[in-house]
């Protein structure tokens, strides 16, 4: 045979493993979370709290996939923002925002895995001892994971993802018919501003569907699947959090949903499947926190590899390990990152700033996609919509921590001034000594 008859077809991953990692990436840990706090805001209104957390997802989701086909790189949002702006300083300033919010979704699985399983092991948060411990052990588990370099393929993350959807589905399906009329009416019974509040603290459970262009030269036929694997990818995650989100309120009174509220998702599966429902939902919030944790943790590190590469980071974080060509460097400092941010930070501060941190960079996306109208296919209403929406949504978030916790909103405006500062001192480094 000649070698070309021989040579191995190059593996690529399919529409379906694509939408996988897509809600994967979504229903990773956010809605087991932050469903208590949507309810708070939003009361007997949360589901529709999700769906419009959902459009602006949508939005923003279609100016990824014209982005991406326009410009096909790993690179992802940093990629679209370099192209979008002359001046290299907003697009490192976008990648190091990008990193930061991964490190808060990170510190929010992490959180996340801690409190599920406190609850699972009968722990009932009355010292914060077993939550700091379990959040430390798995993120220092999944550094040891991928400094090794094992990491899921994408039918491993297809059988994870379909799993995890049966199970919310169900939980769903059954709980559907248990709910209490009393307890969903009327629909607006903390008002319309609370919906839209509800929606700006939970929008990092949407954070996830941006990955899916990072891996458009891994992907079979992209100039067709690119699209479709966005918007199923979040019409799925919209249909689970609706639904997740209506059997919760109409099972749960407030005084429930204000005591549990960190893991009210599997106390709202009690009242219609006992003990075997709380274990069972608790299950999966441990399984989609932990493979959440390990995904983001291997992107992000890559993230930060490809920055440095680009001379937008130091060039440490692309030192990478002979062996298995990991960028350990990398791995470490943000892990180390999130452990800090996980054990000194509240539920509400790190949904907050993940949640916040994702609007910014969205709205950035957006704006790139509207100056690069002429140059991607699709005209401009789209992302002015999207740019719109996660500026509205933003605007909302900042409102209501001005008005009910202003020391967290300080705390995440220090953090950005932070960013901006380090990034334009490192800058200013890289143009002395390029002129040097």
């Amino acid at each position: 045979m000649t070698p070309s008859n021989t040579a191995v077809k190059e593996e690529k991953l399919t529409l379906k493993e694509v939408i996988a990692m897509g809600i994967g990436g979504m229903v990773g840990g956010g809605i087991f979370s932050v469903l208590g706090l949507a309810i708070a805001q939003a009361g007997h209104a949360a589901p529709i709290a999700f769906a419009i957390g959902g459009v602006i997802a949508m939005f923003t989701g279609l100016s990824y996939a014209r982005l991406g086909l326009a410009f096909q790189s790993s690179g992802g949002s940093f990629t679209f923002l370099e192209h979008a702006f002359s001046n290299r300083n907003i697009a490192a300033m976008g990648g190091w925002l990008l990193l930061i919010g991964y490190v808060g979704t990170m510190a929010l699985y992490a959180y996340t895995f801690g409190v599920y399983g406190s609850a699972m092991l009968g722990d009932n948060s009355t010292s914060p001892a077993m939550h700091h411990l379990l959040e430390t052990l798995i993120l220092l588990t999944f550094l040891g994971v991928n400094l090794y370099g094992i990491k899921a393929s994408g039918s491993s993350e297809l059988l994870i993802v379909t799993v995890k959807v049966i199970i919310l589905f169900l939980f769903a399906a059954i709980g559907l018919f248990y709910i209490k009329s009393n307890y969903v009416l009327p629909v607006f019974n903390q008002g319309y501003a609370g919906v839209l509040m509800g929606a700006a603290l939970i929008f990092v459970a949407y954070e996830g569907f941006e990955l899916i262009p990072n891996a458009i030269n891994e992907m079979e036929n992209p100039e067709h699947n690119l699209k479709p694997a966005i918007v199923w990818s979040i019409a799925v995650t919209i249909a689970i959090y609706v639904l997740v989100s209506l059997v919760a309120v109409g099972n749960l009174l407030p005084d429930e949903i204000q005591k549990y509220k960190e893991y009210a998702l599997a106390v709202a599966a009690k009242p219609f499947l006992g003990q075997a429902g709380f274990l069972l939902i608790g299950l999966a919030a441990l399984f989609s926190t932990a493979s959440a944790i390990n995904a983001t943790m291997f992107g992000t590190a890559r993230l930060g590899m490809i920055m440095a590469r680009d001379k937008a980071l130091p060039t440490a974080f692309g030192f990478r390990r002979k062996q298995n060509n990991i960028p350990w460097v990398s791995l470490v400092i943000i892990t180390l990152a999130t452990l800090a941010f996980v054990n000194l930070a509240n539920l509400t501060i790190i949904s907050s700033f993940a949640s916040s941190t994702f609007l910014l960079i969205f709205a950035a996306i957006n704006l790139s996609a509207l100056r690069l109208r002429h140059r991607i296919a699709g005209g401009a209403m789209l992302p002015l919509f999207g740019l719109i929406l996660s500026l509205a949504s933003w605007v909302a978030l900042s409102l209501y921590l001005w008005n009910t916790d202003r020391e967290n909103l300080l705390w995440i405006g220090i953090i950005y001034v932070a960013v901006v500062v380090a990034e334009l001192l490192f800058s200013q480094r890289r143009i002395i000594h390029r002129t040097s």
